[in-house]
This record gives C-alpha cells, structure tokens and sequence, in this order.
C-alpha cells in the first residue's frame, strides 16, 4: 500500500511554508537563546496541527475538488481514502500537535494554534470559503498564526512582537491569495467558490493586490521601527517588498493576468522565506516595545 495519498491529504506543500514561518517567529523571540527541545515540540506540533487542518480540509471540500482540474484527482475525491479514514488521521495529527504545544510550549501557544486552527477549519471551509468574497480576508488570520505560535512558544506572552507578527503574514496572505485566484479564476468559477476575481473582476483583484503588496511592505518594516529587528532585516524588508510592488506594477497591464498573477504568486513564497529567515538572526532587544505596548497588553 502506498503512502503517498495519505501523504497528500495533508497538503505537505502548506505545511512546509508554515514550518519556515514557525521558525522565524520562534527565533525572533528566542534572540539567540535556543532551547532545542522547545523548537523541535513547537515546530512538529505546528506541522502537525496544520496538517490535522489540511485533512479536514480536504474531507469538507471533496465536492468542491470533484469540480476543480486542479484537485479532481485527489484521494477523497476518487474514493482511494475513505472519509472516515481521513477523518481519524485528522483527529489523530490534531490531537498530538495541540498536545506537544500545550505541554511542552505553554498554554498561550497551544491556544493561537486552536485560534487558527478554528479559522481555518470551522469559519473558512465549513462557510465563508462557499458563501463570502470576504473568505480570504478572515482565513489570512489563520494563515498568520504559525509565526505567532513559534513567538509566544518562547516569550509566553502575547505582546506588541506577536501582534506585529500576525499582522505582517496576515497582509502577506492576501496579494498571496489573489493571485492563486486569479490564475487558478476557472476552476474557482467551475466550482462555485465567491474569490474576489470571480465576484467583483479580474481588474478589482489586480488593485486590491497592488495596494495589499503596499499595505504589507508598510507592516513589515514596523519589527525594525518597533526595535525587534535590525538594519539587515530593514535593508532585506525594502528591497522584498519594493522589488515584489516593482513587479506589480510595472507589469500591470504589459502582462495576460494569468500570467502577472502567477509572477506575482512566485515572489510572494520568496518573500515570506527570506523575511522569516532574516528574522530569526538580525533580532534586537526591544526595551519597552514603544509606541504599540500601548496597543496590546501582554498576556
């Protein structure tokens, strides 16, 4: 029996990219001080939790993946993994990532990972991904936890760093998003799913895009002016976000949409690498987290 369709039903692809993320976040807070067992429990549990997502993912969405080129292959959908097997694997992933978080990271780390895990799993596939163009918008939340996760993994606190953390990766998602619904528009359309592209055009995603590019440039570079950063992560953090708005924008209208999208797409993944690389060793020691210890009291 071949592993591999099981393999897939946990998206590895998605868990691979959290696993990066995790990383930058746990780093950031640790500032040079590793404890190995803490990182190894926080990142497998993370990975795992995702992958529980995934799965149950995979099970609510087997309709819509029939419809799609794109997914109509997969196990669920042609039948070679069951829904109730795919169902305890889910359970399974689930139960021990949130274990390893809860006992070996702390409670607070544990509970941005049910936060997600929520969002993810009950708000967007279960209803705003069928019935909103707003699904992307709120499922970016999810999307953002696993650098929050790592953070509040060794600071077990959740402060201005750990907001500051869900609000870049959340802005990050949404040009991310966009642009795999605008070059994937056919079978979101195909299968029914309200993406802003299908909704609202082509052309309103393409500016919403851009000005999402512009919103997460502006994000990113408050760790520096916040004091958790420092000037490799400021020089790196302008020259991604500048060269990924470049590319936007130049090639607005030089470029089939499919094809802007799918450019924008790739430099997005090379974005978030570097920036959660750069992260995890240009940090700083903030004093007093000025100005956003205003925002956020810590937990």
């Amino acid at each position: 029996m071949s592993l591999k369709p099981y393999l897939l039903l946990t998206k590895p692809g998605i868990v691979f990219g959290n696993l990066i993320s995790v990383t930058g976040g746990f780093f950031l807070a640790s500032r040079g001080s590793i404890d190995p067992l803490l990182f190894f429990a926080t990142v497998l549990g993370v990975s795992l939790v995702v992958a529980s997502g995934c799965v149950f993912n995979n099970v609510i969405d087997r309709d819509i993946d029939e419809r799609m080129e794109r997914t109509r292959k997969r196990a669920l959908v042609d039948g070679s993994i069951g829904v109730t097997t795919a169902l305890l694997i889910a359970a399974l992933l689930g139960a021990v990532g949130f274990l390893l978080l809860l006992f070996i990271a702390n409670p607070l780390a544990a509970g941005v990972a049910l936060f997600g895990f929520v969002i993810y799993v009950g708000v967007y596939s279960l209803y705003l991904k069928r019935h909103s163009v707003h699904g992307t918008l709120i499922g970016s939340l999810s999307g953002a936890s696993p650098p929050v996760i790592g953070y509040c993994a060794v600071s077990g606190r959740f402060d201005a760093g750990a907001l500051l953390l869900l609000i870049i990766f959340s802005l990050w998602q949404m040009p991310h998003s966009y642009a795999i619904a605008i070059f994937r528009l056919d079978d979101y359309r195909a299968a029914g799913i309200p993406v802003l592209p299908a909704v609202r055009g082509i052309a309103a995603a393409k500016r919403q895009t851009v000005a999402y590019i512009v919103a997460f440039g502006v994000a990113s570079l408050l760790l520096f002016v916040a004091g958790y950063t420092g000037l490799v992560y400021l020089a790196v953090s302008l020259a991604l976000s500048g060269w990924w708005l470049y590319v936007a924008i130049t090639r607005y209208r030089r470029e089939e949409d499919s094809r802007w999208a799918r450019q924008l797409f790739g430099i997005s993944i090379m974005v978030v690498t570097a920036l959660s690389a750069v992260m995890a060793f240009d940090y700083r020691h903030p004093a007093a987290d000025p100005v956003l210890a205003a925002i956020v009291t810590p937990l």
